[in-house]
């Protein structure tokens, strides 16, 4: 299976629902890296690695979020895979 590297950014009722801690939940729970963080605008950005289909998992649930988010849309920015993570982390 190949690797992926993706940018994502997450659009809606995404801040203070615990988005990031919930989306670092899932991306470790499939063995995705990277990290995660809000954006002054309201959006949530990330940055997600691995494996292709666990990849696809992850982005998959961030359509939903976490039960109080509302997600309105998820736009996904294919990146060049570069291995440089070990864990996933949530940036302040």
């Amino acid at each position: 299976m190949t690797d992926r590297r993706i940018k994502i950014f997450v659009t809606g009722k995404v801040q203070g629902v615990f988005f990031r801690q919930a989306l670092k939940v899932t991306a470790k729970k499939n063995n995705v890296f990277g990290w995660v963080r809000n954006l002054d605008d309201g959006r949530v950005e990330a940055i997600l690695e691995g494996n292709e289909e666990k990849v696809s998992r992850v982005i998959e649930w961030a359509h939903r979020g976490p039960a109080n988010a509302r997600v309105e849309d998820v736009e996904i920015r294919n990146e060049n895979f570069t291995g440089e993570f070990v864990k996933f982390d949530v940036l302040y």
